[in-house]
């Protein structure tokens, strides 16, 4: 049976996010053990609120290293809200920046928008040939939050998925190579949210 580990480290959303992956048929267990993080067949990083606690919350178990370690050998990790902004090199929120875990380049920053957050349902711009958005590209995701990355220039073999809101553009989610991540909330989002968990399952499988 395939096992995907949810990083436990003091987030919220964690429950939710076990929920609905388990609901794809994998074993999930929730943890906070490096060694379990890292022998499992996929590894998700869930994330709610600042952008500077969740990186002093990563840190306090090693996440930034566990995350790093398991994509240099080519094992999946999925971050969701800002477990995805996370991956990106740094966050700046209220004049604070806070270094990021750096596997995505890119700044974290306010979105240019009158009404924040931004919360509810918006569709996303899929990437050509998305793995992730197969079957729902023209769906409907749930977002919320403030914050996100708006300047992104990807590597080859990179695919971005964008999204709007009130007309500023921002990154939705990224899939490079083992690395997935999406600023919406798919354990949030629906049957459209099930339908790309089973997709980044069946990846892992």
């Amino acid at each position: 049976m395939t096992l995907v580990a949810v990083l436990d480290y003091g987030s919220g959303n964690l429950h939710s996010a076990s929920r609905a992956l388990a609901a794809t048929g994998v074993d999930v267990v929730l943890t906070s053990d490096a060694s379990v993080a890292l022998a499992a067949d996929g590894l998700v990083v869930p994330g709610v609120g600042a952008f500077a606690a969740c990186m002093a919350g990563l840190e306090s178990v090693g996440g930034p290293a566990i995350i790093r370690e398991r994509l240099a050998s080519g094992r999946p990790v999925l971050g969701i809200c800002v477990g995805h902004q996370a991956l990106f090199e740094l966050g700046s929120e209220h004049g604070v920046e806070t270094a990021g875990v750096g596997v995505l380049p890119g700044v974290v920053e306010r979105l240019d928008a009158t009404r924040l957050p931004h919360m509810g349902w918006n569709r996303v711009d899929a990437a050509d040939g998305s793995l992730l958005f197969d079957g729902v590209a023209g769906e409907r995701f749930y977002f919320v939050h403030s914050y996100a990355t708006r300047s992104f220039a990807p590597g080859d073999g990179v695919r971005v998925t964008w999204a709007e809101h009130e007309g500023d553009r921002f990154v939705a989610a990224v899939e490079a190579g083992a690395l997935s991540s999406t600023q919406f909330h798919p354990e949030k989002s629906g049957e459209a949210g099930a339908r790309l968990l089973r997709n980044w399952v069946a990846q892992i499988r």
